[in-house]
């Protein structure tokens, strides 16, 4: 089976960060070998348009059949602001909050980012999914690509 997995413009940008970048080539082949899928919301595109060429143009490098597209819709606009009243993060931090509320109403079970200060945090995580529980959703996975990795099983 093949899971769908939402990424943000963090993971993209990954691929260009020293610090990032090994995980990150991995997890894209991962990809490429058929492992996953990537949900690519019109967040993370409208992101990337301010990103530089290579950023923006990376997701390019991915077939139709390796990315599935999902849109931020009223359903999830309304579950971020949730997250933003329930005081998980500031407002600062609403793309986040999009992000994790979009890949929830779309039903994406993993959402991979490197965003460790508002994204990929347990307490965090552990806020997100309390709150997607009492809207009636399910819990969503948030790892890091990292975390992805078949390691040749």
């Amino acid at each position: 089976m093949i899971r769908t997995v939402y990424v943000d413009t963090s993971v993209v940008g990954g691929v260009f960060d020293d610090e990032f970048k090994l995980w990150t080539e991995l997890f894209f082949e991962e990809v490429h070998q058929g492992n996953y899928k990537l949900a690519v919301s019109d967040i993370l595109l409208r992101e990337l348009k301010a990103a530089p060429d290579n950023i923006r143009d990376y997701l390019n490098k991915f077939t139709n059949h390796q990315i599935v597209t999902i849109n931020l819709n009223e359903e999830a606009g309304q579950l971020a602001d949730i997250y933003l009243e329930e005081k998980i993060v500031g407002l600062k931090s609403l793309m986040d909050c999009q992000h994790i509320a979009t890949a929830t109403t779309h039903n994406i079970e993993i959402l991979v980012s490197w965003n460790f200060k508002h994204i990929v945090n347990l307490d965090k995580i552990r806020l997100y999914n309390s709150v997607n529980l009492r809207e009636g959703y399910r819990t969503i996975e948030i790892r890091t690509p990292r975390e992805l990795l078949h390691h040749g099983n």
